[in-house]
């Protein structure tokens, strides 16, 4: 059995709450959690986005849609103020030129409150850059446009069919986009480690925000559940998916060789995922990273990613809010310490 005690060591002087699951293949190589109970459920920021994009991804599969489709194909008013050729594909990779709806990640983020203005926003937001001309991490609109497209297409809202299509035919019982009212007292409360994230935990500790279903944010998980649903994934999707789908989720976008404009250094991304590969900066997935690792990181507060050469499956679930820099520095480092105590 790998020896983790590094890894724990990194963990525990964070502090706050934490769930680390971490698999090989079906066995369980590490469960442990930290300053929270069995039924906890951590809220995961941008760890929700692959959720979205496979959602995005089954309807490709099932020929309900192409990804490369424009937007306004399967939702006309999309295509308003210059947006008529973004097409899905462009969206899920973060060309489509549009990362924020309101014009700054502010206004999105108090617009995000109320799902339906966000639609609302999207449609009417005027594109920054060309489509497919750079890439530019979508913070929150990512979420509404495939969201508003999915529910379109299938004709339910994102939150049922990602439960319908997703969680629950992988029996993934305590994940969910958005949190149910009976399910709020295990929210796990989110802590600031620096000044400038008190606001956000403010704002994301209130019931009212874990409520509500966005798609781009708000998964609600436990390291146990996130981990399994990552092994499906590299098993080949178990009929959820099936492999060639995944494999499109997983195919290069962005090989790390421009600067994401948003994110303001580079990152290899998929469509879909945010993909390994030491690229000279401080990696969610590991300096180490092979660069066939998939995952997302979650606003550096959580992460998840699976190794497919390792047959490793990494989930790391904090309630611990910290400068950007030093928190994506955490994140690495536990990566590494886990890459080194399994190879």
């Amino acid at each position: 059995m790998p020896d983790f005690r590094r890894v724990l060591e990194l963990v525990d002087a964070r502090g706050g709450a934490s769930w680390l699951t971490i698999l090989r293949g079906s066995e369980v190589l590490l469960d442990r959690r930290s300053g929270c109970g069995a039924d906890a459920l951590f809220y995961t920021f941008s760890v929700s986005k692959p959720f979205a994009a496979l959602s995005v991804h089954l309807l490709a599969e099932r020929g309900m849609l192409r990804l490369d489709d424009p937007v306004a194909d399967h939702w006309p008013g999309y295509g308003a103020r210059g947006k008529d050729g973004i097409t899905i594909r462009q969206v899920l990779s973060h060309r489509a030129g549009v990362p924020f709806s309101t014009g700054t990640m502010l206004g999105d983020t108090v617009r995000m409150t109320d799902p339906a203005r966000s639609v609302a926003a999207a449609e009417d937001a005027r594109p920054r850059w060309a489509a497919g001309e750079v890439v530019g991490y979508h913070v929150l609109s990512y979420g509404f446009i495939l969201g508003e497209v999915v529910r379109r297409v299938s004709g339910m809202p994102i939150q049922r069919f990602i439960a319908e299509n997703l969680l629950e035919p992988a029996a993934l019982d305590d994940t969910s986009l958005g949190l149910s009212p009976e399910r709020a007292h295990r929210a796990v409360p989110l802590r600031a480690r620096s000044a400038a994230e008190h606001a956000r935990t403010i704002l994301f500790n209130r019931t009212r925000t874990r409520e509500l279903p966005i798609p781009a944010a708000a998964i609600s998980t436990n390291g146990r559940d996130l981990a399994e649903f990552y092994r499906i994934l590299l098993a080949g999707g178990e009929g959820i998916l099936r492999p060639e789908t995944i494999a499109a989720a997983r195919s290069v976008s962005s090989d790390g060789d421009e600067r994401d404009r948003v994110m303001g250094f580079p990152v290899r991304w998929a469509h879909g995922f945010q993909l390994g590969g030491p690229i000279g900066l401080a990696r969610p997935t590991g300096s180490r990273a092979d660069p066939l690792t998939f995952g997302h990181n979650g606003s550096s507060i959580c992460n998840v990613w699976a190794d497919p050469a390792r047959d490793l499956v990494v989930a790391y679930l904090t309630n611990t809010a910290d400068e950007r820099a030093r928190a994506l520095r955490h994140l690495s480092d536990v990566s590494d310490e886990i890459l080194a105590a399994t190879t």
